[in-house]
């Protein structure tokens, strides 16, 4: 019988071949200002190409993982034949074919493959594949018997040791509605003023890839969903980082919302943000 580690670890390996062919589907459009439609809002792109490589992910890890559950980006979904939120050792694949949509139809390299494994009611394993940098993070969290660990281009990294916020360079994101209740200015202001430098960088999956290495130092975003997060949130506390809900509280993916850090920089953050919902009368988290 294998042991859950040798499982984990079994699926790791198949999440990374997935992820490189994605990636090289992704190649084919990259650079060639492919067509674009639009999703909700007038700035959501969708290119074929996200849809070409979801097609393929989720045939490759249904085919696979025959029991999991799916949810990818799109809209495909995958029920799987024992996966659920409300199953024991229920397994959910979170799946972003296209991370950076903006990006990539712009012919920036910034953007990614993310798929992400919930499990046991934690971001339990990430893959991330930048094919344009040719870069690839994957990560475990310490579940199921498996010790955990996240590694770049297979080699181990971990966060920064920066204590100070003052001494921290951030990164966030916006939310593509263009007149949301909370447009992230505010706290996108507080941080400029309270740390070293703030950063957008467009690709969630990568923010978080970005803090797991150790290149930046926080990360916080909110009105995202889960595929664009797992797969980060798992790398990231696979390499010793902290990945939790705006407040503090333990990660959930659904709700949309990250604070993501070293771990040493992380209540900093934290008070930074209560103290502009305070100001804003905005709901907190």
């Amino acid at each position: 019988m294998t042991a859950p580690a040798d499982a984990l670890a079994d699926t790791l390996r198949v999440a990374q071949v997935v992820a490189r062919e994605a990636g090289r589907i992704l190649l084919e459009g990259w650079g060639t200002r492919p067509a674009v439609g639009f999703k909700s809002e007038d700035i959501n792109l969708v290119t074929e190409y996200d849809k070409r490589s979801e097609a393929l992910i989720v045939e490759r890890l249904a085919r696979a993982f025959p029991a999991d559950r799916i949810v990818a980006e799109e809209g495909t979904t995958v029920t799987g034949t024992a996966a659920g939120e409300g199953r024991p050792g229920g397994r959910i694949w979170y799946v972003d074919p296209l991370d950076g949509t903006t990006n990539f139809a712009h012919g920036l390299p910034l953007f990614s493959v993310s798929l992400g494994l919930w499990m046991d009611g934690c971001a339990a394993l990430g893959v991330v594949e930048a094919p344009a940098l040719g870069w690839t993070f994957a990560g475990t969290t310490k579940t199921g018997g498996w010790p955990g660990g996240s590694t770049f281009n297979g080699k181990p990294i971990s966060p920064s040791t920066t204590d100070r916020l003052g001494g921290a360079l951030l990164v966030t994101g916006f939310p593509y509605e263009r007149n949301p209740v909370q447009n992230n200015l505010a706290e996108w202001t507080a941080f400029t003023a309270a740390a070293q430098g703030t950063r957008r960088l467009g690709s969630a999956a990568l923010d978080l890839c970005f803090v797991a290495c150790g290149w930046l130092d926080g990360y916080w975003e909110r009105a995202l969903h889960p595929w664009d997060l797992v797969a980060g949130a798992a790398i990231v506390e696979g390499a010793g980082g902290r990945a939790t809900e705006l407040d503090g509280t333990p990660f959930v993916g659904t709700t949309g919302r990250v604070l993501a850090s070293n771990g040493h920089i992380h209540d900093q953050m934290i008070r930074i943000l209560q103290g502009v919902a305070r100001r804003s009368n905005a709901p907190w988290p």
